[in-house]
């Protein structure tokens, strides 16, 4: 079934909680405070059942200019908004600013219900009708159904809840298969419960007994139960009003404004790339830099806005703008925001988030602006292309790309798939990069081994984890082999063991070197299974240093096989014993100590390091005093 959220709003005592309560039976004014001064201070929630039998939640936000914060908090994800406007006092500062603040945030559908009808005639009915056609012409009201009402009386609200019934007939259906997400408007505490958090739910399903994260703060929780509309449910969709019960988490740890949504769906930002509209009515110009009160969701955070191509913006104008928050928040691309001047409070404009997670900008850059513009009107294939560039070298996956951009992960994975056939997005391990961030880091590469190379013309290559240290810190295990895979498919590294040299690279002998060489090759093949030390290899050589280089670049190549500091084989004879051993085990089942160093025609001292070496390597595995095969 159809979810609809319904918001009202509108100025101070222009009846919007009694309009509530004749319609649902509920009266959302809560606080004590409230019943006293006779106005909605917090949100108020409440629900009711249409005759199409579809159930709409109701959101009661107030209308004194003094808790706009809170009435922005109630707004976010409302599907139809009743623009409430009492016909003995006509359209109202208030009215309009929550008017621009509907605008702002793309509400596309609304009624105009004219409330306290019993109190005025029909003559100024009609000028009050007129006037507030004149107000809403150019906006998404200019041709909403106009209801009058007395909420006091019943007059004209079967009228109301027809339209109303009607309009959620024509709503969207949300995507379901977007990541959950709600944004939190009350946070409290309940005996026998613990903690509990409301919110309206914008995005995807959100199921009982399941592990969702708390950001920007990034904790765990687990959902205990659930409620929409006050019954308990095993499941929540997008578009309900809903009650979050959750274990493991403290009310202090979490505030208005936190975000329930699944684990990695999400990422803390401090830094906003925007497209701002500034109302024509703002009082004042905005100048680069002003610090601004920034309203998303339901958070409300200070900021200061960074200009990108001008040092003021004129009321009615647009540009691209870099907000750079004083706290940590989540968004996605595509979400709407409301800033208002940080004093005298004034709601100036909004737009929309078109990167939560940018780089730092510099001002006056052509390349950034045509960057956000792309961002801002592309296709979505150049819009996943560009933020993939954009953050390449973090090597992200499909869920991140999701979040970015709030498109669904299976529309993500389509336009991976197309990019990496198109050769411009490449994938490692689920792990998404971009053709340009490789071929940056193709060049690094290639200077960091060269110059290695040229230090150690003896060694086979540089150590895998030292390299990665250097080009790839971020990436490790899977993620960073299929990294060095692709370098070398592409033929622009070897990989040996745990080394990485240049693809042409070949150590280079001396003359002297090349004796050297040679001479430690025989003394070890001399040598058998009961080889000299190190040690007394190297001091036999006239030139000790040369001797050592030369011996340490043949165990790095494994031309010498080191079974430990005091034992050193050559390769063809450790070769030759792995196949003495799997030929002894395949006919006798198994293989003692001793019955190893007869094979071999060794000792104890060479044989025990040696069936040491192959146990480790998987070859034979040992049980009890015998050797059987890995």
């Amino acid at each position: 079934m159809k979810n609809v959220i319904i918001g009202t709003s509108g100025h101070i005592d222009h009846g919007k909680t009694t309009l509530i309560k004749a319609l649902t039976g509920t009266d959302t004014d809560r606080l004590k405070e409230e019943k006293k001064r006779g106005i909605t201070i917090e949100l108020g929630f409440a629900h009711f059942d249409l005759p199409s039998g579809r159930r709409a939640g109701i959101i009661d936000v107030p209308g004194h200019e003094r808790f706009i914060k809170n009435m922005l908090a109630g707004v976010g994800g409302i599907d139809i908004v009743l623009l409430v406007i009492a016909a003995d006092e006509g359209f109202m500062p208030q009215t309009q600013e929550h008017l621009d603040i509907l605008s702002i945030l793309e509400v596309k559908k609304g009624i105009i219900v004219l409330t306290k009808i019993d109190k005025v005639d029909e003559e100024w009915l009609d000028l009050v009708k007129d006037e507030i056609k004149q107000r809403v012409k150019g906006t998404f009201l200019e041709t909403a159904p106009m209801v009058a009402v007395s909420s006091t009386k019943g007059t004209g609200l079967d009228d109301l809840i027809h339209h109303i019934d009607q309009m959620t007939e024509e709503t969207e259906e949300k995507d379901l298969h977007i990541p959950f997400r709600l944004p939190m408007d009350r946070v409290f505490t309940l005996p026998g419960f613990g903690t509990v958090v409301t919110g309206t739910q914008i995005e995807g399903i959100l199921k009982e007994d399941t592990v969702i994260t708390i950001y920007p703060q990034d904790i765990q929780a687990k959902v205990r139960s659930i409620q929409v509309h006050g019954e308990k449910v095993n499941e929540s969709y997008a578009g309900q009003r809903v009650a979050v019960n959750l274990a493991g988490i403290k009310v202090e740890e979490i505030e208005r404004g936190n975000v329930l949504a699944e684990k990695n769906s999400m990422k803390p930002t401090m830094m906003m790339d925007i497209k701002l509209n500034l109302l024509e009515n703002a009082s004042r110009p905005l100048r680069n830099r002003d610090r601004l009160r920034f309203h998303h969701g339901t958070s409300e955070i200070f900021c200061r806005i960074v200009l990108l191509d001008r040092e003021e913006l004129q009321p009615g104008e647009s540009c691209y703008a870099q907000l750079r928050l004083e706290e940590n928040t989540v968004a996605k691309r595509g979400d709407h925001f409301v800033v208002r001047y940080y004093s005298p409070m004034e709601t100036i404009g909004g737009g929309i988030i078109l990167e939560p997670n940018p780089r730092k900008h510099k001002r006056f850059k052509e390349d950034t602006i045509e960057e956000l513009k792309i961002k801002e009107e592309g296709n979505p294939e150049e819009i996943i292309d560009k933020i993939i560039k954009q953050h390449g070298d973090k090597f992200q996956t499909a869920r991140f790309f999701a979040a970015q951009t709030g498109l669904a992960e299976s529309m993500i994975d389509d336009i991976i798939e197309k990019l990496i056939k198109e050769g411009s997005v490449i994938r490692f391990a689920n792990h998404i990069t971009h053709r340009s961030y490789l071929e940056k880091i193709e060049e690094e590469m290639i200077r960091i081994l060269n110059e290695y190379h040229q230090r150690n013309p003896l060694k086979i290559g540089m150590l895998k984890e030292e390299l990665r240290n250097k080009v790839m810190p971020q990436g490790k295990g899977r993620l960073y082999d299929s990294f060095l895979e692709y370098f070398e498919n592409n033929q622009v590294i070897r990989l040996e063991n745990n080394y990485v040299a240049l693809k042409n690279f070949e150590i280079y002998y001396t003359p002297e070197q090349k004796k050297i060489k040679e001479e430690i090759d025989r003394i070890y093949r001399e040598g058998g299974y009961t080889p000299p030390s190190p040690e007394e290899v190297i001091k036999k050589g006239k030139n000790e240093k040369e001797f050592r280089r030369v011996f340490h670049a043949l165990v790095e190549m494994n031309r010498l096989m080191k079974l430990d500091e005091e034992i050193v084989i050559h390769a063809e004879h450790y070769h030759k014993a792995i196949e003495i051993v799997k030929n002894y085990i395949q006919e006798h089942g198994e293989m003692t100590l001793s019955q190893f160093r007869d094979c071999i025609n060794t000792t104890r001292k060479y044989a025990l390091p040696l069936l040491e070496n192959f146990d480790q390597n998987k070859i034979t595995k040992r049980v009890g005093d015998k050797r059987v095969l890995y």
